[in-house]
């Protein structure tokens, strides 16, 4: 075999073994991203039913003890003010519920630390006997501790 040829091929060769290589790592950070959507949307599912059923010292440990709440209609929270706004809230004689709107969640990792989670959930109780709720976005930058996901930021917004 000619020595150009030779070259020809092996060139083609390490291409298409570059190529095969960069579609397995592809792949394998889309199995990455899927695993850490499922991971975050599991950890939103629980810390909601958590709320839902007003188990307060259950939501708890889903915040970091540092944590920080931006609210567009009420301001910026430390961790005990949100607990005690939270406390006040199930107080209250109406059921506060609250549900992910379908196709509105996103998840993105944060490398060496953890995920940033959006989306819109609506928030329902019954008032004079009618269903009231209302829908806002949020945000919610999570972080893998030892103690398992926590959330250190939460960011909600657009309240009318």
């Amino acid at each position: 075999m000619p020595r150009s040829l030779t070259r020809i091929l092996l060139i083609c060769l390490l291409v298409f073994s570059l190529f095969i290589q960069g579609r397995a790592q592809t792949d394998l950070t889309k199995t990455g991203k899927e695993e850490l959507y499922q991971t975050i949307r599991l950890q939103d599912s629980l810390l909601f039913v958590a709320f839902n059923n007003r188990d307060l010292n259950r939501m708890k440990h889903f915040f970091t003890p540092d944590l920080e709440v931006f609210q567009d209609n009420v301001g910026v929270r430390n961790f005990s003010e949100t607990i005690n706004a939270f406390g006040e809230l199930f107080q209250k004689d109406y059921v506060l519920t609250r549900r992910l709107v379908p196709g509105t969640l996103e998840v993105y990792p944060v490398k060496g630390f953890g995920a940033i989670e959006t989306g819109s959930h609506e928030f329902c109780h019954v008032e004079s006997g009618k269903q009231e709720c209302a829908v806002f976005k949020f945000a919610h930058i999570w972080e893998k501790t030892d103690a398992g996901w926590q959330i250190k930021r939460l960011i909600t917004y657009d309240h009318r």
